[in-house]
């Protein structure tokens, strides 16, 4: 079933971008990760998710449901967090959690404490007395507590400090392996790489490489590393060149042939040819055509 379905989606906020025709879909039960630098179009394709806006064009389903129609209904059964954790001040933290607990209409206590507990939460003081990561640990509680079958976390980790983070994460594999589906809007890929089954890239609000985590890894594109006396110049396929003390690396996906060519003609030390990583493929979507993140 698909849990997840994007058709056609679009947002424009008048003539600024905002997504520009994304279509994906996320099954039951997956860890479906959601990848893109600040200002990518993460955030934005997540509240029209949601029905907190809505897309310029688009067709949004979640459990097989239009969200412009069904919204209510699908929310009761969705867990979300927000990249920042906005609450009422004066109000303790076990005040925002029953209250969380109360508009859903049920008695979460249980679940609440055990949550707070793992994330070493004081529930006794009042919000605006909070770091940014203890304020993340409160909206990891309220969006967990009732157990929904769906997560929507956006960028959940920032803030929290690694031992948290780990407590974090085996959480939500806890629950991923129960059957619920989670949808991780991130930048840091080895979060992605490390927990997810299936990846999205968005690259100024388009999806720009979409496939299971380990698939997006075994692309045709290469890390080449050389060591010596090598020109390459003419040599098409190449991109994102560094060099340091006598070594080359770039990527290459061009034809191997002619990189053996060029190769047979230099007076070469030392040669690795690897398979990059979850964050050099990253880094080569959004930097192929000459951009800095």
């Amino acid at each position: 079933m698909e849990v997840i379905k994007i058709e056609s989606l679009s947002k424009y906020y008048g003539k600024a971008r905002g997504v520009t025709d994304i279509s994906l879909s996320v099954d039951s039960g997956e860890f479906f990760g959601f990848i893109g630098p600040n200002g990518a179009g993460k955030s934005t394709t997540i509240r029209i998710l949601l029905g907190l806006i809505h897309g310029t064009y688009d067709k949004v389903a979640i459990f097989g449901k239009d969200i412009a129609t069904h919204q209510q209904e699908i929310l009761a059964d969705v867990g979300f967090m927000s990249s920042e954790g906005m609450f009422y001040n004066g109000m303790k933290v076990k005040d925002i959690i029953r209250l969380s607990a109360d508009l859903r209409k049920k008695d979460c206590k249980e679940e609440a404490r055990r949550l707070c507990d793992i994330l070493q939460l004081d529930t006794s003081r009042k919000i605006e007395e909070l770091s940014l990561g203890n304020r993340k640990k409160v909206s990891i509680v309220c969006a967990m507590q009732h157990r929904p079958s769906l997560y929507i976390f956006d960028e959940p980790t920032s803030g929290l400090d690694p031992l948290i983070q780990y407590e974090f994460f085996s959480l939500l594999r806890e629950r991923n392996k129960e059957g619920a589906t989670i949808f991780l809007s991130s930048h840091i890929l080895s979060e992605i790489q490390r927990y997810c089954d299936k990846a999205a890239i968005i690259r100024e609000g388009k999806i720009v490489a979409y496939d299971n985590v380990d698939k997006l890894t075994k692309t045709t594109v290469r890390r080449v590393t050389l060591t010596g006396d090598v020109n390459i110049d003419n040599l098409t396929g190449v991109s994102q060149v560094r060099k340091f003390n006598g070594s080359m690396t770039f990527f290459y996906e061009g034809d191997i042939n002619d990189l053996i060519s060029v190769l047979d003609r230099s007076d070469l030390k030392d040669v690795m040819i690897n398979e990059p990583d979850l964050e050099e493929v990253f880094m080569h979507y959004y930097k192929k055509e000459g951009e800095t993140l």
